[in-house]
């Protein structure tokens, strides 16, 4: 029998006034997968994590989260979850130290001083363990934020954007912790616009104005696109971006260093529109790349943006 989904949710929709953010949304993830939300600003990424964390009550539809009825539940539900926000919301005027035992202290733990200490431990916190909140880096204040989100041990996270404005080793170590969570068993939803930490997931749903749009692995959300590819490579193959974009059967032109990546969903129509400049650059076929399909299915949305009267 196969393991039940630790989320499960049929045709989430929330509306703010007029405007449909969230719009019959269905989402299934399984117990220690990492997915990945991509979509645009404003898409209803953040929305659609309150909904099922249980801090949002949806206008339609309905699901589980860890068994437990999304609506009926959300109590039970918000104890089992651990939520990191885009903004930093501990206190700044408390150490790193000071800041866990007040979480541990908000949500009842026993044993709190050694939870406070594995957890400092775990995450490389110790040795600033009397430092200011306030006074830490990015990188740092994520960790905390990280360590403070999963003290209680919850069986889902939910990352709102967790590695804005921090440095690459930064978001490396992150995404190692995150994995090392997945692989006990934790569940793990993350919102993010960078497309190498959407290739760290397991899987990826691409939302855009509330709307589901993708959904899959990244092999699998890359071959459903239907895009195809051409690296151009030659003196000044770069600079024709804008000249090449501009033709027939071409959706996307961009330099990618000296060379030029070139999208289009009809290869033969790639061909025809890079034809006269075959003299001197030499395009070969490759694999369209995750950010070429978020552009072209960002491209192809229907934006719902304007408030209806």
């Amino acid at each position: 029998m196969s393991e039940a989904p630790a989320i499960a949710v049929r045709g989430l929709t929330k509306r703010f006034g007029g405007r449909t953010v969230v719009d019959n949304f269905d989402l299934t993830v399984q117990p220690g997968r990492i997915c990945g939300f991509l979509g645009p600003n404003g898409s209803g990424k953040t929305t659609t994590l309150r909904m099922i964390c249980g801090l949002l009550i949806p206008d339609a539809g309905e699901g589980e989260v860890l068994g437990l009825d999304l609506r009926t539940k959300r109590r039970a539900i918000k104890h089992q979850i651990g939520y990191m926000t885009q903004k930093f919301g501990l206190f700044s005027d408390l150490s790193i130290a000071e800041n866990l035992e007040f979480i541990a202290r908000v949500y009842r733990l026993d044993n709190r001083s050694r939870r406070v200490a594995e957890a400092l431990e775990r995450l490389g916190l110790a040795s600033r363990s009397t430092q200011l909140a306030g006074k830490l880096s990015g990188g740092w204040k994520q960790r905390l934020a990280l360590a403070a989100a999963v003290l209680h041990e919850p069986k889902i996270l939910l990352l709102d954007e967790p590695t804005a404005g921090v440095d690459p080793q930064a978001r490396r170590e992150f995404w190692d912790q995150i994995h090392a969570l997945a692989r006990g068993g934790m569940t793990v939803l993350v919102s993010t616009h960078y497309m190498d930490e959407a290739e760290r997931c397991h899987e990826i749903a691409y939302i855009a104005y509330g709307v589901m749009l993708a959904r899959g692995t990244t092999d699998e959300v890359i071959a459903a696109s239907g895009l195809k590819a051409l690296q151009g490579e030659g003196p000044g193959a770069d600079r024709l971006a804008a000249e090449i974009e501009a033709r027939e059967g071409v959706e996307m032109a961009a330099p990618f260093g000296t060379s030029l990546h070139v999208c289009g969903p009809d290869l033969a129509a790639l061909r025809r529109a890079v034809a006269p400049y075959e003299g001197r650059i030499r395009f070969t076929e490759t694999e369209p790349s995750l950010e070429d399909v978020f552009i072209h299915l960002m491209r192809h949305a229907a934006d719902n943006s304007v408030v209806e009267a």
